[in-house]
């Protein structure tokens, strides 16, 4: 019956006013009570986004999440990016040169640019956007100072703008970290800090309309003076939908046209969307790493032979086939395999014999061969984040194998917070988790791994492991102040032959980048960091 309702309404014109009353009224519920398909469907691209904003203030939030720097690259740009290859290159800026003492960086700026309210971008508003973030408690101001309390110093001495297109940078010390830590921060016109909190401008491809906190959504319309060029999308609207059953529904009915790295959906939800004859699935490189710690400075995991053991014991190949559906690739490394400084080092593959032989070794001897008993009494406590149901679903086929070389193992969930104070006290033996990001720049080695980075009572440092070494600290100490790749990279080399060796961490697999759309939703190129920058460029086919 509704479906006839389609059509057209035929209405006799000789019936009384009431009669036409009472069809007006039971024309407006029938309506609203047609399918979607007899609706006149909004022009609004909608994209979906699995996790929560907590912000659209693109540089003062006292925490940084995803959800919200997906969402500011969309309207804002910075002074550097990171290319393919997670290199920093110039965006904002045309070109960068650096001073042969390291101290000095010289930022030449882009001609054209303009804000989204028509101000032309000068030096004037990239300085005081990092002056106000230098000067400010932000998340993402702690980066651009070491030690902390009384020793906190800075390792920005001056920012300068001589002319309208130089932005000079002057260090108090050599520091590699500059460019990195320029990538998150999005430039703002001169003396706007506080609207940006409610309305953000910038100069990117998208202009800020409306923010609706409560339902999640973030209305944009097309900047048709953006410097590269003009999206193809007119308006758009970032929709949160963090329910996996809502997202799978509102990407059938048509609602949603394209979900990129919908984190919410479990691989077996992303396999089935594919057979819906309206949409596409698309599979990328990805570079976020998923991976096994373990707490070097607890028995039995304090001897290498049984990280390795462990390492051998697992079969990654089948758990990325079986449980990720193919949606993952094996990682050697904590680097992605597209960094200029990647190497894989020592490699491990599944061998259950190897596993047993090198705990043989290690002093585990198996006490009845291939029978019930564990080669130790206490089972190895592995904790992860409990609101992760893939963790508890990888946790377990772990547990397994590890099982099945004669390791038993205790299964330990916990909320996320208490998670990660596990993790910072090392009340833990081995740990999942997943790193987003942070993983792209080789000087990550240095925070996850030199002893200095071990994490005290008073210090959440990143070495989870408390892994220690010597020799690798002052490897990674040289090599996080070189500038010169070409002199970097045998470095990183080095270290990564050490790291792999003696398994203070284990990667299991780079997570791909999954993304889900309407088949009429074109040009679609996710790079390995995942990032939003190709959503200026998507098309729909009309």
């Amino acid at each position: 019956m509704l479906l006839k309702l389609c059509g057209r309404l035929k209405i006799n014109r000789r019936m009384k006013p009431i009669a036409w009353l009472v069809i007006a009224m039971t024309a407006v519920l029938v309506v609203a009570m047609l399918p979607s398909g007899c609706r006149r469907r909004s022009s609004t691209f909608v994209v979906a986004l699995s996790d929560n904003l907590k912000t659209i203030d693109p540089i003062g939030s006292p925490s940084v999440d995803a959800a919200s720097e997906r969402v500011r690259s969309l309207m804002f740009n910075s002074l550097v990016k990171k290319d393919e290859k997670f290199d920093y290159v110039p965006e904002l800026a045309a070109s960068i040169d650096r001073s042969a003492d390291g101290l000095t960086f010289t930022f030449k700026l882009r001609d054209g640019v303009t804000f989204h309210d028509g101000r032309q971008f000068t030096s004037a508003d990239a300085k005081y956007t990092l002056d106000t973030v230098l000067t400010n408690s932000f998340a993402k101001s702690a980066s651009f100072f070491e030690g902390a309390g009384a020793n906190r110093t800075a390792y920005v001495k001056s920012v300068a703008a001589p002319d309208a297109h130089t932005l000079v940078v002057t260090l108090n010390k050599q520091w590699t970290g500059l460019l990195p830590n320029l990538v998150p921060i999005a430039i703002i016109p001169k003396d706007s800090y506080e609207s940006q909190k409610t309305h953000p401008l910038g100069t990117g491809p998208f202009k800020f309309k409306s923010y609706d906190q409560a339902q999640q959504v973030v209305d944009l319309d097309a900047n048709s003076n953006y410097w590269e060029g003009a999206p193809q999308i007119p308006s758009l609207r970032a929709r949160v939908i963090s329910d996996s059953n809502a997202l799978q529904a509102e990407l059938q009915s048509g609602r949603v046209d394209i979900a990129p790295l919908p984190t919410s959906l479990s691989p077996d939800s992303i396999k089935a969307l594919s057979s819906n004859p309206n949409l596409n699935v698309h599979q990328f490189e990805g570079s976020n790493l998923n991976l096994l710690t373990f707490n070097t400075t607890e028995a039995p995991l304090d001897n290498v032979k049984v990280r390795q053991a462990i390492a051998y014991a697992i079969d990654r190949e089948s758990m990325i086939r079986d449980l990720l559906q193919g949606q993952g690739k094996i990682a050697h490394s904590i680097l992605p395999e597209a960094s200029w400084a990647y190497t894989a080092g020592q490699t491990y593959h599944y061998d259950p014999a190897m596993a047993k032989r090198l705990l043989d070794e290690a002093g585990l001897r198996d006490p009845d061969g291939d029978g019930p008993q564990m080669r130790i009494d206490k089972p190895i406590v592995f904790r992860f984040s409990g609101s992760s149901a893939s963790a508890r679903q990888y946790a377990g086929v772990i547990q397994n194998y590890l099982k099945q070389v004669g390791l038993p193992v205790s299964i330990e969930p916990s909320e996320l917070n208490v998670f990660l104070e596990q993790l910072r006290r090392g009340q833990f033996q081995m740990a999942y988790s997943q790193w987003v990001g942070g993983n792209q720049d080789p000087i990550f080695y240095r925070d996850l791994f030199a002893t200095s980075e071990i994490p005290t009572e008073t210090r959440a440092a990143r070495n989870r492991s408390r892994y220690s070494n010597p020799e690798l600290d002052k490897i990674l100490e040289e090599a996080a102040n070189e500038y010169d790749h070409a002199k970097a990279a045998p470095l990183y080399a080095r270290a990564q032959e050490i790291i792999s060796r003696d398994v203070p961490v284990f990667p299991l697999w780079y997570q791909a980048n999954m993304v889900i759309a309407k088949k009429s939703v074109g040009n679609i190129h996710v790079n390995a960091s995942g990032d939003w920058g190709f959503v200026k460029d998507l098309t729909v086919a009309r």
